[in-house]
């Protein structure tokens, strides 16, 4: 990680209140894959990891039994609490956690992440993969920035100084260490994609296409 924690949670503070607002065309196509493909039954629990202003949690929560948001940042937590209420949602929770210790020990089928694990190292996306692995979810769907072939430096769609994309290959590695199968690949750019890993009683496999 380039920046500690507690530098990532103050620039996620301060960007809070304008972050919906400011989300790129990519950010957007990336959380609607996720949503398309979390697709919880009613008897599900979704995990949101860096749930931000809850744009994924929010989306799940009408279908889901429940849904547990986490992130660093009490601000971007605070904007998603604000529209749930503003949404009549009440089945959806938020708190502090992190992709390594998401403080949750509760039940949970579908784990998903939107934008966010790219600011972890190698090692740490790894030992994070790890950890949601153990939770025992079914499901976990990953929307990031990653790398589908060598990145170019001259039009990087991340910023090098804070963040710290890994390769779809090395992604897919993880995801088979802990135990998930990977069960599509959806390219949205060239630097960013959406992973689906299965396990258990899984929906079957869509097949990869990272084309």
């Amino acid at each position: 990680m380039k920046k500690s924690i507690e530098e990532h949670a103050a620039r996620f503070d301060e960007a809070a209140s304008e972050y919906d607002d400011n989300s790129s065309e990519e950010y957007r196509a990336c959380a609607n894959l996720v949503i398309e493909h979390a697709a919880p039954d009613t008897d599900e629990i979704v995990l949101d990891l860096a749930t931000g202003t809850g744009a994924i949690a929010l989306a799940l929560a009408p279908d889901a039994e429940r849904v547990v948001g986490r992130d660093i940042s009490e601000g971007m937590m605070e904007e998603a609490a604000s529209k749930a209420t503003e949404q009549g949602i009440e089945n959806v929770e938020f708190d502090r956690g992190t992709f390594r210790e998401p403080e949750y020990d509760g039940e949970v089928t579908v784990v998903t992440s939107n934008f966010a694990m790219h600011h972890l190292s190698d090692e740490e996306k790894r030992e994070a993969i790890s950890v949601i692995g153990d939770l025992g979810p079914q499901r976990f769907v990953l929307g990031d920035v990653m790398f589908f072939g060598e990145p170019n430096p001259d039009e990087p769609f991340y910023s090098p100084e804070v963040d710290d994309p890994a390769t779809v290959g090395f992604l897919a590695d993880a995801l088979t260490d802990a135990g998930f199968s990977l069960t599509a690949v959806e390219r949205v750019h060239e630097q960013v994609g959406v992973l689906v890993a299965e396990r258990g009683r899984g929906r079957g496999a869509d097949g990869i296409d990272a084309e």
